[in-house]
């Protein structure tokens, strides 16, 4: 009786975390997330700590509940899950023990959580359905999270090997090294440049080269799958033709 009971619980769970991200608000929490993070307290740092616990809970919470609605098998939704909760904790007890060891670790998981969080948005954003502006919000969020995913991979390449990137100031700190890096990701993604920083190292220009050509590629890609989406869902709800009776 018990196990009927926490397994209904179980699916009453599930369908309210589909319906939750069916009707797009998921998608919609995920780019105010991003957006917020990205542009306010990671280069103003005016939120301090607690701002950044919060926003980390927020992100872990859509990682985890987008996770459980794209379809998969349950081991790999329970591996995904654990590595989510896994890599937050590493970037939360590496602030705390700044170890080299500790550091790296946070950026390499840093690295595959993004990359695997761009995954379900972008099967969250590809569902069935009308293009909605949630979608396209979707595909900023995927657009952002390439960006933060590099900037983790330049910062563990900055920590395997020093002095990968030249830096006209040098930075003082963890925090500014990682602003300077997430700023040089962004400024490469959308192919701006950005003369402050520079990749010295082959390993650095090489993952530079990389995320110039995604920055390019993307979003061609991305708005010819939502134009030739748009067009499908628009041919399918199109009522049949009535048949042409001859007299």
């Amino acid at each position: 009786m018990s196990e009927s009971k926490q397994e209904n619980r179980i699916a009453l769970l599930e369908m309210q975390v589909s319906e939750f991200w069916s009707g797009d608000i998921g998608l919609t929490l995920v780019s105010i997330a991003l957006v917020v993070l990205i542009f306010v307290i990671l280069p103003l740092r005016q939120a301090g700590t607690t701002g950044r616990v919060f926003l980390d809970l927020v992100i872990v919470t859509l990682m985890i509940s987008g996770t459980l609605v794209v379809k998969q098998s349950r081991i790999v939704t329970a591996g995904v899950v654990a590595l989510v909760i896994f890599a937050a904790s590493m970037l939360w007890v590496s602030r705390f023990y700044p170890t080299l060891f500790l550091r790296q670790l946070s950026s390499a998981l840093s690295v595959l959580v993004m990359l695997v969080y761009v995954r379900i948005v972008l099967l969250v954003m590809f569902r069935r359905g009308h293009v909605t502006w949630s979608r396209i919000q979707g595909g900023v969020c995927a657009y952002l999270l390439l960006g933060l995913a590099w900037a983790s991979a330049y910062h563990l390449v900055e920590q395997v090997h020093p002095g990968a990137f030249h830096f006209v100031s040098s930075p003082a700190t963890i925090d500014e090294l990682t602003d300077k890096l997430i700023y040089f990701s962004f400024a490469t993604l959308t192919t701006v440049g950005y003369g402050d920083v520079v990749a010295v190292s082959p390993y650095a220009r090489s993952l530079a080269i990389g995320e110039a050509i995604v920055g390019q590629l993307f979003p061609a890609i991305l708005i010819g799958a939502l134009v030739a989406m748009a067009m499908r869902a628009g041919a399918n709800s199109k009522p049949a033709a009535a048949p042409v009776s001859v007299d």
